[in-house]
């Protein structure tokens, strides 16, 4: 058998955005959801980059606005957008939001 198997690397790349955020931001909640399966066949799953959904909820996030968080968030997986991560939407909450 040949080649990786390609749910193993969605579940290490996952992993890996799960594991860059939690030491990034140290949360109290950390959810990292692969999309890229309702995305097949998109143009730009054909380069490999796969569809990520977040929730973040820490207290690096309170007193930004929403432009400031997913600027942080996007600096923490900088790298990883160049071809890992095709698509990523972002909910990032401080602790007070997130009890609401």
């Amino acid at each position: 058998m040949s080649g990786a198997d390609p749910t193993h690397t969605a579940d290490t790349r996952a992993e890996r955005i799960r594991s860059r955020l939690t030491a990034t931001f140290s949360p109290a909640e950390c959810l990292v959801e692969d999309e890229s399966a309702q995305h097949a066949g998109h143009a730009g799953a054909a380069s490999g980059g796969g569809h990520y959904r977040i929730r973040l909820v820490s207290d690096l996030f309170e007193g930004k606005n929403r432009l400031n968080r997913h600027r942080l968030v996007y600096d923490c997986l900088s790298d990883l957008m160049q071809q890992e991560i095709h698509a990523l939407a972002i909910v990032a909450l401080s602790p007070s939001e997130a009890k609401n």
